[in-house]
C-alpha cells in the first residue's frame, strides 16, 4: 500500500489557503466517497483497503455512514467559509474498497448527506463500485430509488484461473445477472477488466472481453495489470512463483479489445475506456481528466480546488490538493473529536497545474489543444506524428491527438509533450 505524500499540515478546521478561495469559477464540482471495506484483499491491489480482521476495533463498517456524513459536515463548512460552496454536486462516485459491503441504505444515506449540504445538479451521475457477489436485486433497487445513476462492476475476467490468481472471489457465470438486476432496476452498467494477469492467454483476454459484451454494456474499462510493491502479487513475481507477461503481450491485449469493443459499437474516450456514446462516459472521471474541483470523503480520499484565476493571471498558486490520513480508525477519531481527517496538503504552482493538465487531458479522445503545451512541447509535435504517435490531420487544426499506436505509448507521449 503506496504512503502518502507529506505535504504541508492542514490546519485543525480543514480551512482552505486564503490564496484559493472566492472568485467565479465555471468548473463542475465533484464528491468522491471513499468505503475501505473489502471481505478480502487481493493479491495485486494496493488500494486503501482493510478486511474486517485487519481493521479491528475502532473502526466499525456499522458506524461508516455516520463518520463519512462528518466529513461531509466538515466539507460544506470549508466550502462555504473559502466562498466555493455554492454549486450543486454534478458527480458523485462511490469507490473502495468495496462499497457495496456496506448497506444500500447506508450508501443511500451518505449520498442523502451530499444532497442536502450542497444539492445535486439536475441529471447527476451518481456511481457506485461494487462486486459482483455484493449485490442482490433488491439492494440495486434501493441504490436507484435513493438517486444513484450507475454502478461499475468489477468483472476483471470471465476465467476461473485468471480471477483465481488475481485472488477474486466471485463466480464469473453472476456477471449477466448482476448486469440484467442493475439494468431492471434503472441503473447504468460499467464492467471493469484487467489484462495481463500472469498465466492468462490471448484467447483468455478475448473470452473476458466478449463476455462482457455479452451483456450488452454501455461502458468498460480495461486496465493493464500493475504490479505494485508492497503487494502480495509483488512478491509472488520476486520468488519466481508468477511471470509477467511482456509488453507485447500486453500490447496485443489492449490491442484486441480496441478492436472487439468497436466493432461492438463502444468508442474510446480514455486511454483505458469505452462507452456506447458520449452519454455513457464517465463523467465523474472525466472531470477529474479536465481538472475540476472534488472533494474526498474517506480515510486517504484525495481532494482538489482550483484558484479563481487557475494560477494563471499572477504568480499566485493555481489550486490546493489535500489528503485524508489513511487508517480509518485515525480517520474516525479525529472527525469524532471535531477536527479535519486532513494528513497534508500541497499548494500548486501553474506550472505544475500545467504539466497535469498535459498528463491527464492529452490521454482523452478530444486531445489538447496545441495552445496548452509549452513552446518546446509544440515543438515535438511533428516528430511525434511523424513516428504515428499523434494524429496528424487533428495536429493540422491546432489539436494533440493520440493514435491507437500512441495510446499504447501514452506515456512516452507525455514526456515529449512536457519539459
Amino acid at each position: 500500500m503506496p504512503s502518502l505524500p507529506e505535504g504541508v499540515p492542514v490546519p485543525d478546521d480543514g480551512g482552505l489557503p486564503p490564496e484559493v478561495g472566492g472568485g467565479p469559477r465555471s468548473s463542475a464540482f465533484g464528491v468522491y466517497v471513499h468505503v475501505p471495506f473489502c471481505s478480502v484483499r487481493c493479491g495485486y491491489c494496493d488500494f486503501n483497503t482493510y478486511t474486517a480482521s485487519e481493521l479491528g476495533g475502532g473502526a466499525s463498517q456499522v458506524a461508516y455512514a455516520s463518520t463519512a456524513l462528518r466529513e461531509v459536515v466538515l466539507a460544506q463548512d470549508v466550502l462555504e467559509r473559502a466562498g466555493v460552496g455554492d454549486r450543486p454536486v454534478s458527480t458523485v462516485f462511490f469507490g473502495g474498497g468495496t462499497p457495496t459491503m456496506l448497506p444500500a441504505e447506508d450508501l443511500a444515506r451518505i449520498l442523502g448527506g451530499i444532497r442536502s449540504a450542497w444539492g445535486l445538479e439536475p441529471g447527476a451521475e451518481v456511481t457506485t463500485e461494487a462486486n459482483p457477489d455484493s449485490v442482490t436485486p433488491a439492494s440495486l433497487e434501493v441504490l436507484a430509488r435513493a438517486g444513484f445513476t450507475r454502478v461499475s462492476f468489477g468483472m476483471q475476467s470471465a476465467v476461473p484461473h485468471v480471477l483465481a490468481t488475481l485472488e477474486r472471489t466471485h463466480d464469473p457465470r453472476r456477471i449477466p445477472d448482476v448486469v440484467r438486476w442493475a439494468r431492471d432496476a434503472g441503473l447504468d452498467v460499467s464492467l471493469d477488466l484487467i489484462y495481463g494477469t500472469p498465466g492468462e492467454s490471448l484467447d483468455d483476454w478475448r473470452a473476458s472481453v466478449e463476455t462482457a459484451l455479452a451483456t450488452g454494456v454501455d461502458h468498460v474499462s480495461a486496465y493493464a495489470l500493475v504490479v505494485e510493491q508492497g503487494t502480495k502479487m509483488a512478491v509472488q513475481v520476486r520468488r519466481g512463483e508468477l511471470a509477467l507477461p511482456d509488453e507485447d503481450d500486453q500490447a496485443a491485449k489492449y490491442e484486441l479489445a480496441d478492436d472487439l469493443l468497436t466493432a461492438a459499437g463502444l468508442t474510446w474516450y480514455e486511454v483505458s475506456n469505452w462507452a456506447r456514446g458520449d452519454e455513457h462516459a464517465c463523467r465523474h472521471n472525466l472531470a477529474y481528466w479536465r481538472g475540476d474541483d472534488w472533494w474526498g470523503i474517506g480515510p486517504g480520499a484525495h481532494s482538489y480546488v482550483a484558484a479563481a484565476s487557475g494560477g494563471s493571471d499572477d504568480d499566485g498558486p493555481a489550486g490546493v490538493r489535500w489528503w485524508n490520513v489513511k487508517h480509518p480508525r485515525r480517520y474516525a477519531t479525529l472527525l469524532e473529536a471535531g477536527s479535519s481527517p486532513g494528513a497534508g496538503r500541497e499548494l500548486l504552482t501553474a506550472g505544475e497545474a500545467q504539466l497535469e493538465r498535459v498528463m491527464l487531458g492529452v490521454r482523452l479522445r478530444e486531445g489538447l489543444s496545441l495552445d496548452v503545451l509549452s513552446a518546446s512541447g509544440r515543438r515535438a509535435v511533428a516528430g511525434l506524428v511523424a513516428r504515428g504517435l499523434l494524429d496528424g490531420r487533428a495536429a493540422v487544426t491546432g489539436r494533440a491527438q493520440l493514435t491507437r499506436r500512441g495510446r499504447l505509448l501514452a506515456d512516452a507521449v507525455v514526456r515529449e509533450l512536457t519539459d
